[in-house]
């Protein structure tokens, strides 16, 4: 595909904040300094020239723009804040991802297990109901704890603080353990973090206009879980939905196990429809190598799969200096499927090559500004309708100045 550029203005960038806009319900978009700085750390070329000339163009709300987690790169994940922050930058689309309290109650975590890292649970009274209790390091050995939303109950799970994702392996203290942040990201607005239920985030994203993108996780428990089995789990989180009165062409309803993705097909056939297959490579994995490729994009097809969301690893890759699209990414689009990917700016400083997001372009990379050449990579070559990111206002002002929707 041929990349077109969107010239409004030729006026010069400058690192003033960009101009805000109406979104779609009856807000704001703010998109900081973060776009202009990475366009300032851009090499010459046609695309920064494009990207500078939209400068003065109001940013609007898209749903090519997916919040990641909320915005994780500066608030705690899944927290009120980090939605808050998500929609203020623009994105159409909002991402919970669901699991399960011990009362069987769903609420926003990336994963089950992850309380330990992502809240103040050991720093709690609740740590004594932790699946596995922290244990500092020693010698050779990692500290370690392993907390559940499982292991605890809904209004157990709303007293909890939430905290950038991180942990310190070297800890010999709960305090030192909790205090791992990575140094690209900040603790400075991280001192709240307002825990959010499925139900809340609906509550919070409708009200803004957003679109929502769930992401019903695995759990750690074995499944049926006092009774409650894998289908239950997947149909309580689409039945918030129609509680709520979300329409489900609304919903993009995510999972990496197939059998979600064809119960919703199936049971829910409206939101079926728009149900995101979400994968990722394996070890043996190569995006230009049609055997090493695990899905059979006519397969999925031919079940009524329409949305595959592989991590941008995938779908784009080093030709000459120059990220374009993979063999894998053509041959899902051929195939009818349309893609999503994740996750933009969760990398940090892109100066060491970008880390596992990175690895199929690693050696056309070398300045932040590459973020904005695999956007357009993706958007351009491989053809994606959406892309998620710990950072949305990255992908929305790509996407208000090259007029995506």
């Amino acid at each position: 595909m041929t990349r077109l550029y969107l010239g409004i203005s030729f006026l010069a960038l400058t690192c003033a904040l960009p101009a805000t806009a109406q979104d779609m319900s009856h807000g704001r978009i703010e998109l900081g300094p973060r776009p202009a700085y990475l366009i300032s750390m851009m090499d010459e070329s046609p695309l920064k020239d494009a990207l500078e000339a939209c400068a003065s163009v109001e940013p609007v709300t898209t749903d090519f723009s997916i919040a990641h987690r909320g915005a994780p790169l500066m608030f705690p994940e899944h927290t009120k804040q980090a939605y808050s922050a998500g929609l203020l930058m623009g994105a159409g689309i909002m991402e919970c991802d669901v699991t399960f309290t011990a009362d069987k109650e769903l609420v926003c975590r990336h994963a089950q297990n992850d309380l330990h890292t992502t809240t103040n649970i050991l720093a709690t009274d609740l740590a004594e109901n932790c699946t596995t209790p922290f244990t500092p390091a020693s010698g050779d050995t990692k500290a370690s704890a392993e907390c559940r939303t499982s292991d605890i109950t809904l209004a157990e799970y709303r007293t909890l603080n939430g905290k950038m994702d991180a942990a310190n392996s070297a800890a010999t203290t709960v305090a030192e353990y909790l205090d791992g942040t990575p140094n690209y990201r900040t603790d400075l607005y991280a001192t709240t973090g307002t825990v959010m239920t499925h139900a809340d985030s609906i509550a919070l994203f409708k009200a803004h206009g957003a679109k929502f993108t769930p992401e019903l996780k695995s759990p750690s428990v074995d499944m049926p879980f006092d009774g409650f089995t894998q289908e239950d789990y997947a149909q309580k989180m689409i039945n918030e939905y129609k509680d709520a009165g979300v329409p489900a062409s609304d919903v993009f309803a995510q999972s990496f196990n197939l059998d979600d993705i064809l119960y919703w097909i199936k049971a829910e056939p409206a939101f079926g429809e728009n149900a995101v297959f979400l994968v990722e490579p394996n070890d043996t994995f190569n995006p230009q190598d049609a055997n090493t490729w695990a899905e059979d994009f006519a397969a999925l097809e031919a079940q009524g799969v329409n949305y595959l969301a592989p991590s941008m690893n995938m779908l784009v890759v080093n030709e000459g200096q120059k990220i374009v699209a993979s063999a894998y990414a053509k041959a899902a689009k051929e195939a009818g499927l349309e893609l999503i990917t994740w996750s933009l700016d969760r990398s940090g400083p892109l100066a060491n090559g970008g880390g596992w997001y990175f690895k199929s372009v690693t050696d056309a990379i070398n300045t932040d500004g590459d973020y904005f050449e695999i956007l357009d990579a993706l958007a351009m070559d491989a053809g994606v309708v959406g892309v998620f990111s710990d950072w949305p206002a990255t992908v929305t002002y790509y996407a208000s100045c090259m007029g995506l929707k």
